[in-house]
């Protein structure tokens, strides 16, 4: 049975190996062969998120769970969490997991082939469940009857009445078919609409001013803390719903099938191209411990790196005070070197989302180079270096660049001969021998021509010429990309899909 396959620390000795069978055999025994199986195929899918979980690590969760019975859910989690999540960015992939493994442990939540139930096409209710089975004690109530438990619950707040109600709504408006190929989403829109939450949350907010009286500013005050409270118990009611959904497709499909279904990728590797915009939030949340984290290792490698070459003059004076023997070698100091940066980015299109981050990285960590200067190109080009200068936030800044440069010449299609040409024409005085340029887009083209001598020139005249290319290897040369035809004429052609491979690029970059 493969729980992991590397150490957290990158070890691997023979100790260690001597060791894990005898663990394994142990929590097989304690923890009992199905919740091995469980846990195993838990940790497979962290891995295959991108959650490091190495074989350390799994052994260290596994010893901590065998003292927490599996149904005290909320303790279960946060045990496993403790030791296999080291990220504040992978808990809600971590979470999404756990909710799927582990969906169906616990009486109160066990789920029977009678409470998958068929919906009625007509009324989008479903059928009740025999007598005796899962949803049978809210399978007597009426439509008005759920209503009142659900507005009790949230008059009370209180948890189990709301689970109740909530397993209750999801059983009798989903509409839930097994095997049905149906999203989790379709089925929460039908059961919500069935409760009217908007409506209960009046009714309750009817209630307390009732209650009130005259309405003084106090008064209004504390309505306002009423209602926050009543929409906390809302959403929360709401998440047991979308539980309760999760358990049910689990149930029908199978671990293995949800978990690839809801499996979401890390922050780091959100593809710039095809982000959401809830991902798109999480990309610009992880953006700035990135950049903290880039330039205190950048510094701390500019640091590590002064030693140059072997002084042989200075060993051998030194060495006299050894008899002779060199004991004591001596270096030449570097130069410390902080290259010019000159950034040319494509922001036509979904390209823009990826020169954003790009100009938004560049610039956070600005004090690892000499000087910074930006372009923005669609088939016109526009310097916006200035929007960056004096500015505290760089959020704001790259919105300027969006919204106030002047990069569009003709039809606002890509152009990437005429913007070179551009540049050329304007800005190429600016590029000596300590010049890193950066080109940043998609080179894709529109079928115009590609001035591709113009990169050429670049090349001769600085210190280094990059591309970096939002889209994957695999894409480019065909259609209207002209990726090949620059390539030849840079230091290097990078695939920078998402913030790992830019992280990967700028820490070389130094």
């Amino acid at each position: 049975m493969q729980v992991g396959t590397e150490l957290s620390d990158g070890t691997d000795t023979q100790e260690q190996d001597q060791d894990q069978p005898q663990a394994l055999s142990e929590l097989a025994v304690e923890a009992g062969e199905p919740l091995l199986e469980l846990l195993n195929g838990f940790m497979a899918e962290l891995r295959a998120v991108g959650i490091p979980a190495s074989l350390t690590e799994s052994l260290d969760a596994m010893e901590a769970v065998k003292h927490i019975p599996i149904t005290q859910r909320d303790s279960f989690k946060y045990a496993l969490a403790a030791t296999l999540v080291k990220n504040q960015a992978h808990w809600q992939a971590f979470e999404t997991a756990f909710e799927v493994y582990f969906s169906l442990r616990g009486d109160e939540y066990a789920i029977t082939d009678d409470d998958l139930t068929t919906a009625d096409s007509d009324t989008g209710e479903a059928e009740s469940p025999a007598e005796g089975q899962g949803g049978a004690a809210g399978a007597a109530l009426s439509p008005e009857e759920l209503a009142e438990m659900l507005y009790r619950a949230l008059l009370q707040g209180d948890n189990s009445m709301m689970r109740t109600a909530a397993r209750e709504a999801v059983r009798r408006y989903a509409g839930m078919e097994p095997g049905r190929p149906v999203g989790g989403t379709y089925y929460l829109y039908r059961t919500l609409r069935n409760l009217d939450l908007e409506g209960v949350l009046e009714r309750l907010m009817a209630v307390e001013q009732d209650s009130s009286g005259e309405v003084t500013d106090a008064d209004d005050f504390n309505l306002r803390l009423r209602r926050d409270d009543y929409e906390l118990r809302i959403a929360e009611l709401k998440h047991q719903i979308e539980s309760e959904i999760r358990r049910r497709l689990v149930a029908d499909r199978g671990v293995e099938a949800m978990a690839k279904t809801l499996r979401r990728p890390l922050p780091s590797d959100i593809d710039f191209m095809h982000a959401s915009r809830e991902e798109m939030t999480s990309l610009r949340k992880a953006i700035y411990p990135l950049t903290r984290k880039l330039a205190a290792r950048l510094v701390r490698k500019r640091r590590q790196g002064r030693t140059g070459p072997l002084d042989f003059r200075s060993t051998v004076r030194h060495s006299l005070a050894y008899g002779g023997v060199p004991a004591e070698p001596k270096f030449r100091h570097k130069r410390p070197h902080k290259p010019d940066i000159m950034v040319i980015a494509d922001v036509s299109g979904s390209v823009a989302a990826f020169a954003r981050f790009t100009l938004h990285l560049v610039y956070a960590i600005s004090s690892q180079f000499s000087k910074v200067r930006s372009f923005v190109f669609i088939d016109g080009l526009d310097e916006v270096t200035n929007f960056f200068e004096g500015s505290d936030d760089i959020a704001e800044a790259v919105h300027r660049v969006n919204t106030e440069a002047d990069v569009v010449w003709v039809d606002g299609h890509s152009d990437y001969g005429h913007a070179l040409g551009v540049f050329r024409d304007n800005y190429f005085d600016g590029i000596g021998p300590r010049t890193t340029v950066l080109i940043l887009g998609d080179a894709r083209n529109n079928y115009h021509a590609p001035q591709s001598w113009i990169v050429k020139a670049m090349q001769d005249k600085a210190r280094q010429v990059f591309w970096l290319n939002p889209e994957p290897r695999s894409y480019w040369d065909t259609g209207d990309s002209i990726v090949g035809e620059y390539a030849p004429y840079c230091d290097g052609v990078f695939e920078v899909r998402n913030l790992r491979q830019l992280e990967a690029f700028v820490n070389r970059l130094v």
